[in-house]
């Protein structure tokens, strides 16, 4: 027998899709996969390698021999190198040796590998997805989980840094034993769903997960692919939904990766103008080599298809659709019509979406976009992008802005906490409160705030308040829900002992409350998209800073009132307008003292006066507390 078998998992019509850019489950035959041949046991190697005169498979297992088990190039000029190797198998280390076209050698890591060495060590090995998931009643219901008139309150995740042993502080956890702390809470904090930072192969850690090599593999820092199975698995039993990072933006030029992988720029444009990313130092890649789109869409339906994975963040999509994002003039190459426009990449997103939600109709693609750029989350056939949701980073930088400003100015600043409503259902859009707010010399959130101590934490609660009844779904970075006091720091565990302390328990209480009181709530939710679903009551009222307006839902009597006090001041006899009659309740107050609040009496149920007020047929006159927000709903008729 030889070393080297010829044998091909690839039809004529894999191939033929493969060069057409609309091959989406390549992860099924490209990579490696053990198998038997002529009732041997081994493995089939497949490789993209077009510009290579020999593709060898070194490993452990021929002494990392450069020449002995050389693949074949197929006959139909894809450029595939394939071959089966027998007696090799799962655990099985192993690299790709490429001698180019040009006489460079090289040693790349398999860009189909569903497992890798652990970092520093850069080799790919042999594994497959196999598990048998026990899932069945979350997915077949999980659409209406997902979907956009429901309760989407997400919690981001970075997965290294969320808590780590007390017992050694600098090892990680591993996906199983996360799963035992992790689940619990998240369902205790009452999220909807967590996202993971990318959990990629990522050979530089302090990227965050943003610099992907291989991606079809789950980081080897936490356990195996059916680890992580497992902990999905986990989220499913206990009702959230898994969302995941997702960066089909840019790569890093490690040289055991996709960068110049078989002597050219195969997965890059050669062009820097085009290739080089210049504030990640990385490569973009070339989205108009269809056998590059076929590689990126076949990932993003690779974590839907084999980790059951609920939705896709997709990273840096700014990035992706201008040709000038970040480049001064010259540094960059017009599109054919002389637009800064990257057509290539706008096609490429429009496929992806209808590549997923074709394919998994009940999951999620959300866009982190920071542009005013039009339709990211209206469908492809109506002329957009076809992303299910949008960040709204507008939102999020004039939010915090204005929280940022002392109460005393407050009044003068106005119009940036109410211009997010100019623009709130131009997208499907949600909030997001994310890692980035919170490293980089930015603080963490409750050091945002102004003011002495108290005064922060109260400003935080109702900073989290007005998030929560705002439209639009909503995303808290891991620590802000208790009021995280230092930044983030990906190197070290979450401060979870200030939980010891009376503030940050108020926060986290209050939190766990706005989400109990967001599922519960139709209004907060099943209009978060349209214009009917929001109304200002008063929005005027710069001179007070206090903001009054409502959110509807399906069914009028649903409808709920928001009214927040902007500063310090408590206010005593103060006039809201509300629809009806009637007996309006206060459901949330966030300076209750359940949340270290000051306690300042609100009276709890109030009868509506047939006083006309704020463009209402009805007002009630109330208190309101400083620094603090309250809920009102009207009592049920029946």
């Amino acid at each position: 027998m030889k070393n080297v078998e010829v044998f091909s998992l690839l039809t004529d019509f894999d191939v033929s899709l493969f060069q057409a850019g609309k091959h989406f489950k390549l992860y099924e035959k490209m990579g490696s996969h053990v198998l038997q041949h002529l009732g041997v046991t081994g493995t089939y190697f497949a490789v993209w390698a077009p510009n290579a005169r020999q593709v060898s498979v070194t490993g452990n297992f021929n002494g990392w021999n450069r020449d002995s088990h050389q693949l074949f190039v197929r006959w139909d000029s894809s450029g595939i190198w394939e071959g089966f190797i027998p007696h090799t198998g799962n655990g099985e280390i192993y690299k790709y040796f490429i001698r180019a076209n040009s006489g460079e050698e090289l040693e790349k890591s398999d860009p189909f590998a569903l497992r890798w060495e652990e970092a520093p060590k850069t080799a790919s090995i042999i594994w497959d997805t196999w598990y048998e998931w026990k899932d069945r009643s979350w997915m077949t219901a999980r659409a209406e989980k997902n979907a956009l008139n429901k309760p989407f309150s997400v919690y981001e995740v970075h997965f290294g840094s969320w808590a780590k042993s007390p017992e050694s502080p600098d090892q990680f956890l591993s996906y199983r034993s996360m799963a035992g702390k992790l689940v619990p809470y998240v369902k205790e904090m009452g999220f909807t769903h967590v996202e993971f930072m990318p959990l990629a192969e990522h050979p530089y850690y302090p990227s965050w997960g943003y610099q992907i090599t291989g991606y079809f593999a789950a980081t080897s820092r936490y356990g195996t692919p059916q680890d992580l199975m497992y902990l999905v698995e986990l989220f499913h039993e206990n009702g959230i939904g898994v969302i995941m990072d997702w960066v089909p933006s840019h790569f890093p030029g490690d040289a055991h990766g996709l960068h110049r992988f078989d002597g050219t720029h195969l997965y890059e444009h050669e062009d820097p103008r085009k290739g080089f990313h210049p504030d990640w130092k990385s490569h973009i890649f070339n989205y108009g080599r269809n056998e590059v789109r076929s590689f990126l869409i076949s990932n993003a339906i690779f974590w839907l298809d084999r980790y059951h994975i609920d939705g896709l963040r997709v990273d840096a999509v700014a990035s992706m659709l201008y040709l000038d994002y970040s480049r001064k003039a010259g540094e960059w190459i017009p599109n054919e019509h002389g637009g800064r426009e990257n057509l290539e990449a706008i096609s490429f997103l429009e496929d992806f979406n209808k590549a997923v939600y074709g394919t998994f109709p009940d999951v999620q693609t959300i866009a982190e976009e920071s542009t005013a750029w039009g339709g990211v989350s209206k469908p492809v056939h109506l002329g957009g992008l076809g992303f299910g949701m949008k960040w709204m980073m507008g939102w999020m930088n004039d939010t915090l802005s204005y929280f940022q400003q002392d109460p005393v100015y407050r009044k003068y600043h106005h119009r940036q906490i109410t211009f997010s409503t100019i623009y709130a259902f131009t997208e499907n859009f949600m909030l997001p409160f994310s890692h980035d707010e919170v490293v980089h010399g930015k603080k963490s959130l409750l050091y945002k705030m102004p003011g002495n101590d108290w005064e922060r934490f109260a400003n935080l609660r109702l900073l989290f308040l007005y998030m929560f009844t705002h439209p639009g779904t909503k995303l808290l970075f891991m620590g802000d829900e208790f009021g995280q006091s230092s930044e983030w720091a990906f190197s070290r565990s979450l401060d979870w002992h200030l939980l010891e302390y009376a503030p940050h328990l108020g926060i986290q209480s209050l939190v766990k409350q706005l989400n109990a009181l967001y599922k519960q709530e139709p209004a907060l939710y099943e209009k978060s998209f349209t214009p009917d679903g929001f109304a200002w009551i008063d929005g005027g009222d710069a001179a007070n800073s206090i903001l009054v307006y409502a959110r509807k839902g399906d069914h009028q009597h649903d409808e709920v009132v928001v009214a927040l006090n902007m500063t310090p001041v408590s206010r005593t006899g103060f006039r809201i307008g509300v629809p009806g009659p009637g007996e309006w309740q206060v459901i949330f107050n966030s300076d209750d003292r359940q949340f270290d609040g000051s306690g300042v009496y609100i009276q709890p149920a109030l009868s509506a006066d047939n006083i006309a007020w704020m463009n209402q047929p009805c007002s009630v006159s109330m208190g309101l507390p400083p620094l603090g927000g309250i809920i009102l709903k009207r009592k049920s008729q029946e």
